[in-house]
């Protein structure tokens, strides 16, 4: 400030200048809540851009890639073609080019099912009850062989880490329902079979601030650090030293008001101190009854942690979380839905996990009134091959040319299909759905352009769909 600024300071100068630090600090934090905060150029501020469909999303991730030829894309003609060759088949498609098979016709039993008449393989006795609620997308297609990059580009829109996830995108776009528990949250494999590929950079924010990164809850013990206050510190003197600790930060801010990821870690204080009442009573399932929990499987051993992870899933979004997203898979190849060997042993053995869970998730919701605003969304980060890799007892190697995903809820029009791969379900053929189209339209479901949902990041308008023409799959919807 110079000597002539001085000269012709006023009261009205000396109040605007003296409350701008706190004011902008102030403002910044609600901002960070309703998901307007950052270099931000999109219309509607934390409100939907049109009437959405859905409120929240949960996505069952089927990690490891599920095969669609074994589970929702029946093909006669590949059961017909048995043993044969696949002229022209580029070796390099899958991952092990030196393990490549003859065709191999789908080993489990398929029928039809619900007015819809939906082919459904005997891996879902459960599921296959549900596919009148249920939309199928299977002429989705990814950009990369290799679990990583296929991850990174299912979960960001890019086979490169470091980019926002989708779960990130729409809290950042919607902002939090709660105030007392994350916006996203992120479950891996229930039976602690580790992490996805690519750990938590599935769920990160990348350059959007560090507010909207998914909390990851443990799948065994307590599900998150530090949820229950330390013996001996009560709630007066934990509030003085988290109001000591806040002031301190924002004196700082006050001088640098633009350092976001302070103004993430002053949220994630104050937002750890309401969860230690709101969380444990959102992760309490012993509140829930007992054909409940009978409904979900918890009674049964084979699906019980899975049950654990889905209706937690319910409370969740029913007590106000936007995005939750659970992992059926962890980190290694039979340890997750990459059958590479024993597709019969692998398939099977994660379909009896998630089975009746993912079906009593649909159940329970459309009970209680939240289906219809609520978005299931179930899918992998790749398809299979219908050929067989060789082994002693014959897999499936990655295609990332087909994949299904289905959908239920958020205004879904239930029981249809949508696209189609050729008659062996190698390529998708017909309405082809890209990433950035299967992006595009899950932010429709919440009532979001994705043209207009962007954040200045490198002197760029970045978004989750990228430069590249997108297109919601709006058939999908009522």
């Amino acid at each position: 400030m110079s000597i002539d600024d001085f000269a012709s300071m006023n009261r009205r100068r000396m109040l605007r200048r003296a409350g701008a630090g706190f004011g902008m600090v102030a403002l910044q934090h609600l901002l960070l809540r309703t998901g307007m905060a950052g270099s931000v150029r999109r219309e509607g501020g934390g409100t939907p851009h049109f009437a959405p469909r859905a409120k929240a999303i949960i996505w069952l991730f089927m990690n490891g890639g599920q095969s669609q030829v074994d589970t929702w894309d029946y093909k006669p003609e590949l059961q017909r073609r048995d043993g044969q060759a696949l002229p022209d088949f580029d070796p390099k498609t899958g991952f092990f080019p030196g393990a490549v098979g003859p065709l191999m016709k789908s080993p489990f039993d398929w029928a039809q099912h619900g007015q819809s008449g939906t082919w459904v393989s005997s891996l879902f006795p459960h599921l296959s009850k549900q596919v009148d609620r249920m939309a199928f997308i299977h002429s989705l297609h990814t950009e990369s062989n290799n679990h990583s990059p296929a991850l990174f580009m299912m979960n960001t829109g890019t086979t490169r880490m470091g980019h926002p996830s989708v779960g990130s995108w729409i809290t950042y776009g919607l902002g939090s329902v709660s105030d007392d528990l994350p916006a996203f949250i992120v479950m891996s494999d229930p039976k602690d079979r580790g992490l996805p590929k690519g750990h938590a950079s599935n769920w990160t924010a990348g350059f959007l601030p560090g507010v909207f990164q998914g909390t990851w809850l443990k799948p065994k013990g307590e599900p998150m650090e530090n949820l229950r206050r330390p013996g001996g510190l009560g709630d007066g003197r934990q509030r003085a030293q988290l109001d000591l600790l806040e002031h301190l930060n924002r004196l700082h801010m006050a001088q640098s008001p633009v350092e976001d990821q302070l103004a993430a870690r002053i949220d994630s204080f104050e937002l750890a101190y309401r969860m230690q009442s709101a969380a444990p009573e959102a992760f309490d399932l012993s509140r829930e009854p007992e054909s409940v929990r009978r409904l979900y499987g918890l009674d049964q051993a084979h699906c019980a942690p899975m049950a654990a992870q889905c209706l937690m899933a319910r409370r969740l979004v029913e007590r106000g979380t936007r995005f939750v997203q659970i992992y059926s898979g962890g980190m290694d190849n039979q340890l997750s839905w990459d059958g590479h060997e024993d597709i019969v042993g692998n398939h099977g053995g994660f379909a009896l996990e998630t089975d009746q869970p993912f079906a009593a998730l649909l159940v329970d919701l459309a009970q209680r009134g939240l289906l219809e605003d609520t978005l299931v969304v179930c899918g992998g980060e790749f398809g299979r091959l219908p050929i067989a890799q060789k082994s002693t007892k014959p897999g499936r190697d990655h295609n990332p040319h087909a994949l299904t995903v289905w959908m239920a809820g958020g205004g879904v029009r239930g029981g249809t299909h949508y696209g189609e791969t050729d008659e062996i379900g190698y390529r998708a053929m017909m309405n082809k759905v890209s990433i950035r189209d299967f992006h595009a339209t899950l932010l429709y479901a919440l009532g979001i352009d994705h043209e207009r949902l962007t954040y200045r990041f490198q002197g760029l308008d970045q978004r989750l769909t990228g430069v590249e023409s997108a297109h919601p799959v709006r058939e999908l919807f009522t």
